[in-house]
């Protein structure tokens, strides 16, 4: 009865079969909301259900393309199943090692920890100390953060307001419920176009970091010296805001004058994305601690934890995670760090990215709902506002709203405060590349920032297809909600 149906519409086997295909992707699609709970986030905004992947390009069930630059928020640094990892997975699975050491030591993990020491910051390499840790970013913030806690023999932490949902330090991220731990500090994280201080730039960055001097040396604050200090180099989930480097230099001497670790989380940031292998090497500084994991397991799960060898090292004995041995997480993952290495992929994504950035600001110009275009390398975001000040008024650009208390921000130079964000806009702007067969994340508090973290094997053609459809899908969104007004010059 159901293929005399299907036949009678489609008039034809190639629409028989498209139906068929459609109502197996549907399908797949309902026992996932059926099944999983609502915390799923990116199945949400994008019902696309894979099938087969390479590079850029994602196939779904549904026989649609994209062009993918989520790319597994960030795991992936050469893409989907790029060849040299897929060579270094099969040799694991066909030498007959075991998948799954704990702990113990292996030719895989010889081989990942001599490549990794080899990209390692100058200063940290020659005298760090590596831990193995569960498989996400999480466990390694957790992992860096007792270790810290263990070497000082303090308790406190101190982190940055916009610290995002899906970050590595999302386990300190400011809106969870461990931001009224009275052990986490949040001090103001310096920005342009949100500059808690209303000043931007340099003089912007010169206040955040009096603040944090003068949070640190107050004798009346009663705030105790804390174990540690996480920053981001470039704020990801948080809505992709880069650090100055003049700031981050700051903090790297305010903590070192205090006997303060450094603990600095590259989950997202590393291998490569931004420019530079790490991202901390823009601005030369050397941190005691680094989180890394995604793309340094070539898309497979593993973390790890380099920090300096000065800090000690964990007692014999220590609890350790049942999956620290992850053999073909550690293959993929040297395959992936040497793959950048060797082809100077990170001062391809330095180049490719500037030249993204100059073509997408071009939308600022052009529409007065684009309020902001910024990012490093690889890493790259589209900040969406509302021009008439009608959505979300009173969260970001409102005194007190997200900054704990501190003053509004203005543009810098503009003698105006920023226009409230768009998050409705920017989903909006998301679902319209869906349309056009781009898939884009959204970040940001409240996610009015459209994301883009493509692979760092993006060719020329490829940034220019993205580029396209990204343009096209601001011009139709904000036509539709009436932020297709040019901007104010």
């Amino acid at each position: 009865m159901g293929g005399t149906q299907v036949k009678s519409l489609s008039g034809g086997a190639a629409d028989d079969t498209a139906l068929i295909v459609r109502a197996a992707h549907e399908g797949i699609l309902r026992r996932q909301a059926a099944r999983e709970s609502a915390a799923r986030t990116y199945a949400r905004a994008l019902p696309i259900v894979p099938v087969r992947a390479r590079g850029l390009t994602i196939e779904g069930a549904d026989g649609r393309r994209y062009l993918d630059c989520l790319s597994g928020a960030g795991t992936l640094a050469l893409g989907h199943n790029h060849p040299v990892v897929l060579e270094a997975i099969r040799k694991v699975l066909d030498s007959g090692a075991p998948l799954n050491a704990l702990d113990l030591a292996t030719p895989v993990k010889d081989a990942f920890l001599t490549e990794l020491f080899r990209t390692l910051p100058p200063g940290l390499g020659e005298r760090a100390r590596v831990r193995f840790c569960g498989p996400a970013g999480r466990e390694a913030v957790e992992t860096a953060c007792a270790l810290v806690r263990a070497v000082t023999g303090r308790r406190g932490l101190l982190a940055f307001t916009g610290t995002g949902r899906g970050s590595a330090a999302r386990g300190l991220d400011d809106t969870s419920a461990d931001a009224h731990d009275a052990r986490i500090a949040h001090l103001p994280y310096p920005q342009d176009y949100r500059c808690p201080f209303g000043a931007g730039g340099e003089r912007g960055a010169d206040l955040a970091a009096r603040w944090t001097e003068s949070f640190l040396d107050d004798p009346g604050s009663r705030v105790p010296m804390p174990a540690g200090m996480i920053v981001e180099p470039v704020q990801g989930e948080g809505g992709v805001i880069p650090a100055p480097d003049t700031w981050l230099r700051r903090m790297r001497q305010l903590s070192a004058d205090r006997s303060i670790p450094l603990i600095v989380d590259e989950v997202q940031t590393g291998v490569g994305r931004t420019g530079a292998f790490w991202a901390v090497e823009h601005s030369g500084v050397t941190p005691d601690v680094m989180v890394l994991s995604q793309a340094i397991g070539g898309s497979l799960p593993l973390a790890v934890v380099v920090h300096s060898e000065n800090l000690g090292t964990w007692e014999p004995g220590t609890p350790a995670d049942a999956f620290p041995g992850n053999q073909l997480a550690m293959a993929a993952g040297t395959a992936t760090l040497a793959h950048v290495r060797e082809n100077a992929l990170a001062e391809r994504a330095a180049a490719l990215g500037a030249h993204m950035l100059g073509q997408l600001r071009k939308l600022a110009s052009e529409f007065a709902c684009v309020g902001d275009v910024r990012g490093r390398g690889l890493m790259i975001g589209v900040e969406l506002v509302d021009p008439e000040g009608r959505e979300n008024s009173g969260s970001w650009g409102a005194p007190g709203a997200a900054d704990g208390g501190v003053p509004a921000s203005v543009t810098p130079g503009s003698g105006r405060r920023p226009l409230p964000a768009a998050p409705a806009l920017a989903a909006a702007v998301q679902q319209e590349c869906l349309r056009r067969g781009l898939i884009v994340g959204l970040g940001g508090r409240p996610a009015s920032v459209v994301q883009l973290l493509p692979p760092l094997t993006l060719t020329d053609e490829q940034a220019a297809a993205v580029l396209d459809r990204l343009a096209d899908a601001v011009r139709t969104a904000a036509r539709c909600r009436g932020g297709g007004t040019a901007a104010a010059p």
